[in-house]
């Protein structure tokens, strides 16, 4: 491990920019200090890697809308109840009267609406990969529960699409530090196509400090190289988890979703097949992408247009206590991780 540092920190060749797109990816570079260890030839990037950040105004005008109807709750995690629509977020809702709760797991839902079944309970589904087979699987357990009562507000995305978009629209990235969780359910493989149509190198990596050195390691040493390699043997396989793949093929079918800073991208989200329309609470056409703040900078930070540190809210008028974006809300967001760690001046 000093060999590699050594190596990155001293490293001279040409510039390169390589990013991550997965949110735990980010929060552990930021934690462990991973950038101020790089020569400054090696510039990191944070992609859309955060599903909370990812997530349109138009799906939060939703669910608070849902709170705010007679006999709905909207069971929803931590980070996404500070996110703000194009007017309020579902703790101002909250504040208003509406019911919003906040769950740890996503089958807490079914005892919440399997202890009111006269009430309708809103599940706020968001993510990629990763989590879309709990989904699925929450779905099952409602099913044979005969729960009539719980839905689901789906904004489930996958990455392979929106990666393509930003090598497509975007450019300029020489490597991807593939993610390791999403890895985990789609396999390493699916990166490939990706790598062989532009040329370049993406490594699967697993979420230590030690791990992430070692994968920006392997992409500096692949520059300008094609090829998938995966340096997280332990939970990744080349064809991934087959019965998650299953089990969200069983409930979801590939559709269009809206991107925060990207708009609709063709393929890249999840949908509720129609056999299980009965569990959707009006998930489809939420594609409207506002900012409160003319001057926030979320889309293009999620794009790696720009670096946090370079819109004109961060760090003054935005910082985690007065979040103006949602990539200073969440714990997974760019601006807040580079806040937290310091990484302003990178």
């Amino acid at each position: 491990m000093t060999d590699i540092r050594t190596y990155l920190k001293n490293y001279d060749g040409p510039e390169l920019r390589l990013m991550e797109v997965c949110g735990t990816h980010t929060a552990q570079i930021s934690r462990c200090g991973i950038a101020r260890m790089l020569s400054p030839a090696i510039r990191l990037i944070s992609g859309p890697g955060c599903p909370v950040c990812v997530t349109v105004t138009s799906y939060i005008d939703r669910l608070v809308a849902l709170s705010l109807q007679p006999d709905t709750t909207v069971l929803t995690f931590g980070d996404l109840l500070r996110v703000r629509g194009s007017r309020s977020s579902l703790n101002d809702a909250k504040a208003a009267g509406g019911r919003v709760r906040m769950l740890y797991s996503p089958l807490d839902a079914l005892r919440a609406a399997a202890g009111e079944k006269d009430k309708c309970f809103v599940f706020a589904a968001v993510g990629f990969e990763t989590t879309a087979p709990v989904y699925a699987m929450l779905l099952e357990e409602a099913e044979e529960a005969g729960l009539e009562n719980l839905k689901v507000l789906t904004s489930l995305k996958t990455m392979p699409p929106v990666i393509d978009w930003i090598c497509k629209n975007q450019g300029g990235v020489d490597g991807f530090l593939a993610p390791g969780h999403v890895s985990v359910v789609t396999g390493s493989r699916i990166f490939e196509p990706l790598s062989q149509k532009y040329g370049i190198p993406f490594v699967v990596s697993g979420f230590t400090g030690e791990e992430i050195l070692a994968s920006l390691y392997a992409l500096v040493r692949r520059r300008g190289k094609a090829g998938v390699l995966n340096l997280y043997p332990s939970a990744v396989t080349e064809g991934g988890n087959a019965a998650a793949q299953k089990a969200v093929e069983r409930y979801f079918a590939p559709c269009g979703a809206a991107w925060r800073g990207m708009g609709v991208i063709p393929g890249s989200g999840l949908a509720l097949r129609e056999e299980y329309a009965r569990f959707d609470a009006g998930s489809l056409g939420l594609d409207d992408d506002r900012s409160l703040n003319p001057e926030c900078r979320c889309a293009q930070v999620l794009t790696g247009v720009v670096s946090p540190a370079e819109c004109p809210l961060f760090g003054g008028a935005c910082t985690p206590r007065t979040p103006q974006g949602a990539c200073m809300v969440s714990q997974e967001g760019s601006c807040y991780n580079y806040f937290i760690g310091g990484r302003a001046a990178q």
